[in-house]
C-alpha cells in the first residue's frame, strides 16, 4: 500500500541525491558534447522507474516495452535540443507518456508494425532491458491494487507522479500535458490536476473503506 502525500523517507531522500548526481553527470556530458554517453546514462539512471510509470499507466508490460523503445527513441534523437531549464528525469517522462498516448490511440486505428527495444540501437536496449527487468519483476506486479488497476490510465498517471515519485505540480502537469499544447498552459492544468488529485483520493479512499483497507492508504 502506498499512503498518500507523506514526507520523504532516508531512502527515498538518497535516492533524491543520486538523481542530482545523474543530473550533473548527463549534463556534463552534454557540455562537452558527448551526447551518446549522456543519452545513454538517462536511461540507465531513469529506465526502471519510467519502465516502472509505463506498466501502471498502459496496464501491459508488453505496450510499456514498446512505448519504452519510443521513448528511448525520441529521447536519443532529440537531447541534442534537451532545454536544460527542465530536469532530464521530468523530460524523459514526458517523453514516455507522449509515447504512451501515440501508442494508445495508434491501437484504435491500424494494427501496423511495432517499435520494439532491437529497433533502438544496441546500447539503449542493453540499457532499457537490463535496467527495467529488476523494477518489473518486484515493485511493480507487487505495489498495484485491485483499486489502482480499475482507474483510468489518466488517473494512473497522476497519482503515481505526484504520489510515487513525488513530483511538483507543475513536473506532474508538464508531464501531463497532451503533446503539441503550448506551455503556457502548465499552470491551468496544474490547477485543475490538483482538483483532480483531491477528487481521485476521496474516491479512492472510500473504495478502500469498502475494501476493509484503512481510508489513509491507497
Amino acid at each position: 500500500m502506498v499512503v498518500l502525500e507523506t514526507a520523504p523517507s532516508v531512502c527515498e531522500e538518497k535516492i533524491l541525491d543520486s538523481g542530482m548526481e545523474l543530473e550533473m553527470r548527463v549534463r556534463a556530458r552534454l557540455a562537452a558534447g558527448d551526447l551518446h554517453a549522456a543519452a545513454t546514462h538517462v536511461i540507465q539512471g531513469y529506465g526502471p522507474e519510467v519502465m516502472g510509470f509505463l506498466v501502471a499507466h498502459l496496464g501491459s508490460e508488453d505496450d510499456a516495452r514498446e512505448a519504452m523503445a519510443q521513448a528511448s527513441f525520441d529521447l536519443w534523437s532529440s537531447i541534442g535540443t534537451f532545454d536544460r531549464r527542465a530536469s532530464l528525469r521530468t523530460w524523459f517522462y514526458t517523453l514516455a507518456k507522449h509515447a504512451a498516448a501515440r501508442l494508445r490511440r495508434a491501437a484504435y486505428c491500424r494494427p501496423g508494425r511495432h517499435l520494439s527495444l532491437d529497433d533502438v540501437d544496441e546500447p539503449r536496449a542493453r540499457a532499457a532491458r537490463s535496467e527495467t527487468a529488476p523494477y518489473l519483476r518486484t515493485d511493480v506486479k507487487c505495489a498495484l491494487t485491485a483499486i489502482r488497476e480499475a482507474l483510468s490510465p489518466d488517473d494512473r498517471a497522476l497519482l503515481i507522479l505526484r504520489v510515487d515519485r513525488r513530483m511538483s505540480w507543475r513536473e506532474v502537469a508538464g508531464i501531463m500535458l497532451p503533446e503539441g499544447d503550448t506551455p503556457g498552459t502548465v499552470n491551468r492544468l496544474a490547477a485543475r490536476l490538483r482538483k483532480r488529485f483531491q477528487a481521485l483520493k476521496a474516491e479512492i479512499r472510500e473504495q478502500a473503506r469498502a475494501a476493509g483497507v484503512m481510508p489513509d492508504e491507497v
